[in-house]
């Protein structure tokens, strides 16, 4: 009787993982809430300039920059979200509402910790090629060795999207 109840409890200490599950979903509202006022605001810039005339230096960086940190904001939020739809399939129960639409369900199934991973695992990656094209907007190369070492680290960020897609494919 004692083993029943202490197997139970056990059980039931899964919905623990609900809070992930909630506050995950709170961080990805959040994130995608801020990016949208990085890209508004980047937006009302623009037109600032073109309304004024002006065009200040670095304007086409700073664009650039303003989207691809959104666009970053964007990708980290759907990693929350994946997070969070993966605990809740893993732990709690399936999603009903997924399973009636396939294509859906395929993007956001999650049917092992590994599994999880991986999605999360290669939007981390996009984010960080993301944030590392935005960086590239912004430097200012004064030679040929260093428009060199931007070609290599081009070349390499291409191979490792390359193999990153190889990944779980047969």
């Amino acid at each position: 009787m004692i083993e029943r109840i202490f197997e139970s409890g056990l059980w039931a200490s899964r919905f623990i993982v609900i809070l992930a599950v909630i506050f995950g979903l709170v961080g990805a509202i959040a994130l995608f809430i801020v990016a949208s006022f990085d890209v508004y605001n980047t937006a009302k810039m623009v037109f600032n300039v073109y309304i004024n005339h002006t065009h200040p230096q670095h304007f086409h960086e700073d664009v650039v920059g303003g989207i691809i940190g959104a666009v970053d904001l964007y990708l980290i939020g759907v990693v929350m979200l994946l997070f969070s739809f993966g605990l809740y399939e893993l732990f709690i129960s399936d999603i009903d509402p997924a399973k009636g639409n396939e294509k859906e369900n395929k993007i956001l199934a999650i049917h092992s910790l590994d599994q999880l991973k991986d999605k999360i695992s290669k939007v981390i990656v996009m984010v960080l090629v993301v944030s590392f094209f935005q960086k590239v907007g912004h430097t200012e190369f004064h030679g040929a060795l260093e428009m060199l070492y931007l070609a290599l680290s081009i070349t390499a960020v291409s191979v490792g999207l390359y193999f990153l897609g190889k990944v779980g494919k047969h």
